[in-house]
């Protein structure tokens, strides 16, 4: 049975290029690359950060409350607080796109202090993460950071290739196995890219394990699902089996299914998501200019549906309906949450070149958002 580990690492949809470095042939995964060839067409909704900030929900659903302002004024206190001691510092207007209306913040003071409540981030990475987990050396330094105020995180080994039904049945069992400080709920998953719908299949399938969970979080999740599923297949997604060192294990021809748009909307019109747990959506809308090189071509291919899009999800499609909407983050889908720039300078100087994100900050700054929220709601 898969177990936390405090090592692991979330990964992206991609595509499988070979790249020659200092001698040796590495393959970068890369879902998105494999099926993307030729040129794309001109964006039928071009990018702009003058529309509204809608998302796609089933029509008897609503945005319940927009706290962009209030989560700015928390990530750009910490941001600024921590840009001594943290690596890939960006300013705040930087790092946060401002797409349509942006709420104004409340004015409150933010607190930079020992957390009130010790939260867990429990971190649920994509599709095919154990594929590449070793190439990637992934460091240990976001725990390390959050640990400093009280707060923690442990990644989830998952099944990187599996459904999110099977992935489901892992996170269950994992949370029902970890030790719990006091009675509070005190897990805030987090469930990036695929993660996101693998949590949520968990939510509705396994009640056990609510009275663990303070909130959800989909960051960058594939919630409504990806257009560039529609045109990947199980066997291009096996071949994320070759990367050198990889532990990943054949797919189970599911995982791609779950990341097809249709299937992802259908699953949301089925399913009542759990109430009494706070939801929120962490989302990426991106600047062109901050897509790396590498996922230029899925960015393209995406465009053609919505240019408003992170080169593997679009933006509306990372909303878990009825949430909290946090943030919108100036950064592709792999800077939100994959550090290969940090651990891999050629291939970040060449390929990965948008990178850069200050991630320290942004888990700190989400975890100090949600125990402020819970707080104001009685949670």
């Amino acid at each position: 049975m898969n177990k936390p580990s405090r090592n692991s690492v979330a990964c992206p949809l991609s595509g499988v290029i070979s790249l020659t470095m200092r001698g040796a042939c590495i393959c970068l995964a890369s879902l998105s690359a494999l099926a993307l060839t030729g040129c794309a067409s001109r964006p039928l909704m071009p990018y702009t950060t003058a529309s509204t900030p809608l998302v796609l929900v089933p029509a008897i659903q609503t945005v319940e409350q927009d706290r962009r302002g209030r989560f700015r004024e928390i990530f750009c206190e910490v941001l600024e607080a921590r840009k001594d001691s943290i690596p890939d510092y960006r300013s705040c207007d930087e790092a946060i796109s401002r797409v349509g209306q942006e709420p104004a913040g409340t004015g409150k003071a933010v607190s930079l202090g020992p957390a009130q409540r010790k939260l867990t981030t429990f971190f649920v990475p994509g599709i095919g993460w154990d594929c590449f987990s070793e190439w990637l050396a992934m460091e240990d330094t976001i725990p390390e950071h959050l640990r400093q105020y009280g707060y923690d995180m442990v990644t989830l080994d998952v099944d990187g290739l599996s459904s999110s039904e099977f992935n489901a049945r892992l996170i269950r069992d994992a949370i029902l196995e970890m030790p719990q400080e006091g009675t509070q709920p005190d897990l805030v998953l987090v469930g990036y890219s695929k993660g996101a719908p693998d949590v949520l299949e968990a939510l509705v399938s396994y009640p056990e394990i609510h009275h663990r969970v303070a909130a959800m979080v989909s960051a960058a999740g594939s919630v409504g699902g990806s257009p560039l599923a529609n045109d990947a297949s199980d066997d291009q997604l096996n071949m994320l089996q070759h990367f050198p060192g990889a532990t990943c294990k054949p797919s189970e021809e599911g995982a791609l299914n779950d990341l097809r748009p249709d299937t992802r909307k259908a699953w949301l019109a089925e399913h009542t998501l759990p109430e009494g747990i706070p939801y929120y959506s962490l989302m990426t809308f991106p600047e062109p200019e901050r897509i790396s090189s590498i996922l230029n071509s899925s960015y393209k291919k995406i465009s053609r549906v919505d240019a408003r899009n992170d080169s593997q999800v679009i933006f509306y499609d990372q909303f878990i309906p009825d949430s909290t909407l946090i943030t919108y983050l100036n950064a592709d889908h792999w800077a939100l949450a994959v550090p290969i720039a940090r651990t891999h300078d050629i291939v970040g100087e060449i390929l990965v070149d948008q990178n850069a994100f200050p991630r320290e900050a942004l888990h700190e700054a989400l975890l100090r958002f949600i125990e402020e929220d819970l707080q104001d709601r009685g949670n």
